[in-house]
């Protein structure tokens, strides 16, 4: 019982000690230093700031929301999810406004009247303004961009995005171009529409622009080689058409330049070498003709080239690939190249996927490609016109397994004696010592073109980890990619 009461004294005590100590903190920040506040709760706020914010918010998510009953002081101790506030000259203002499902506690649009007011405009401190799934119907709620206003961020913004709202339709207004301070303009699978404007290339600060996933049509403004302080170039998955501006030579400093899934047409230009610094480069998907460029061979930081599913034509000669020693996956099917598959090829020590399939490539298959490629995990040659005897090593096939195409190349043929009872032969290719294909042993073993190029479609376009095994390379161990475009296969 002793014991009992000793504890709950001592408990008590305890808590006397927080309350005197918690009243002595309020004595001290509250007695004659109301002007000091800001150092412990409410730092001010213009008024015209706050209802400009509480106004343009309750333009996205509805007049239910009421932010001067919810939150107070949005810039301090009632914070906003998603509004983020700098002090300037002792008062808070907003430099940041993200509405959109990204959080649980996240501000999300009015599902039947989200719209732009012009309160949001004189926000004059925003540095980033965001929308996620924000505009859903381009039916029963389109909404625009609106085109004017946009002058009063020319000193403030740098960042603008727009990502999943197919609600949102129209061009992107022209006025764009007043953001002089802008780094990133991320317009991202949205209903937009029409052509694009020049005076996105006076946003010279730019480092980012995606445009992917909309309905852009028409040519890529010549002014856009302008923005020479770009990393990412994404314009995929849109209605683009004309050629390649030759001034995209000038963006040196781009890593990424993805203008896949468009209607692009004409020449890959020679300028386009001079993007020594680029990591990825994706032009499937086009009309792109005439040939692969000379120039390509001097990328030297490239790790992924697609250009795939273009008319281009042309043979693999011009190119050194050997210079291409950073390169992994490399995607040149269904391009109409001729010709043989030149040495060079198995110089790319890094390689992990090579697809040259469904193409009129001819002459032998290089040893080569199993035995100096020491990071090959897919090899997809099928669908061509190669021919003689595939003298690659029977650990080659255990290694790769089915990621190793080559049917449809009837002239092609695999030599039995060097493959043990248990191991996997390739699929599709008869054995030199027989004159028809082996169709006992593997059912329906020649594969129509159509029915390859089926094969192909639906399961080879990106690179998704497998567990397999690794290659060593300069004493580290890479570990090898599979290639897949829809349903994952087992292996």
């Amino acid at each position: 019982m002793a014991i009992l009461e000793n504890s709950i004294s001592t408990v008590l005590q305890m808590v006397l000690g927080f309350v005197f100590v918690g009243s002595l903190f309020v004595f001290m920040c509250t007695e004659g230093q109301e002007e000091n506040m800001t150092t412990i709760s409410i730092a001010p706020m213009q008024k015209q700031e706050r209802e400009a914010l509480y106004s343009a918010i309750q333009g996205f998510v509805g007049t239910m929301w009421n932010g001067s009953d919810l939150y107070p002081d949005p810039c301090g101790w009632t914070p906003i999810q998603g509004v983020s506030c700098d002090l300037y000259d002792g008062f808070w203002y907003v430099s940041a406004v993200n509405i959109g499902p990204v959080y649980e506690n996240s501000l999300r649009c009015s599902r039947s009247g989200a719209k732009f007011t012009h309160h949001l405009f004189m926000l004059e401190h925003l540095r980033t303004l965001s929308f996620f799934n924000c505009f859903f119907s381009p039916h029963q709620n389109p909404v625009r961009i609106p085109n004017s206003n946009w002058e009063n961020f020319t000193n403030s913004l740098e960042s603008l995005e727009f990502r999943s709202n197919p609600g949102l339709i129209g061009a992107i207004p022209n006025s764009i171009g007043y953001l002089k301070k802008l780094q990133s303009l991320v317009l991202l699978e949205n209903g937009l529409t029409g052509e694009l404007p020049p005076e996105i290339g006076n946003l010279v600060s730019l480092r980012r622009l995606v445009l992917g996933g909309n309905q852009f049509l028409g040519q890529i403004p010549a002014s856009y080689g302008g923005l020479t302080q770009l990393l990412i170039l994404d314009f995929s998955r849109n209605n683009l058409s004309g050629v390649l501006p030759l001034s995209f030579g000038n963006l040196t400093s781009l890593l990424k330049l993805d203008l896949s899934y468009n209607m692009l047409e004409g020449e890959l230009p020679t300028e386009i070498g001079s993007l020594r610094n680029l990591t990825v480069l994706d032009l499937g998907r086009n009309n792109l003709s005439g040939g692969l460029t000379q120039s390509l061979g001097e990328m030297v930081s490239l790790k992924e080239m697609v250009i795939s599913n273009n008319p281009i034509g042309g043979d693999l000669y011009g190119i050194q690939w050997q210079n291409l020693q950073n390169l992994e996956f490399l995607d040149l099917s269904y391009m109409g190249l001729t010709g043989k598959i030149p040495e060079s090829m198995t110089e790319m020590k890094r390689l992990r996927f090579l697809g040259l399939n469904n193409n009129n490539l001819s002459g032998n298959i290089s040893p080569g490609l199993a035995s100096n490629l020491p990071c090959i995990s897919s090899l997809y040659l099928n669908g061509n016109n190669l021919t003689g005897k595939l003298e690659f090593p029977e650990w080659f096939y255990r290694k790769i397994g089915k990621r190793f195409g080559v049917w449809n190349n009837p002239n092609l043929c695999h030599q039995a004696e060097l493959m043990s009872p248990k191991s996997s032969v390739p699929y599709g290719v008869k054995s030199c010592e027989q004159e028809t294909a082996t169709s006992d042993r593997i059912p329906n073993a020649k594969m129509s073109t159509d029915q390859g190029k089926y094969w192909n479609q639906n399961h080879l376009i990106f690179a998704a980890p497998l567990g397999g095994s690794g290659c060593r390379l300069n004493g580290f161990m890479w570990w090898p990619f599979i290639v897949v475009y829809g349903t994952f296969v087992i292996l």
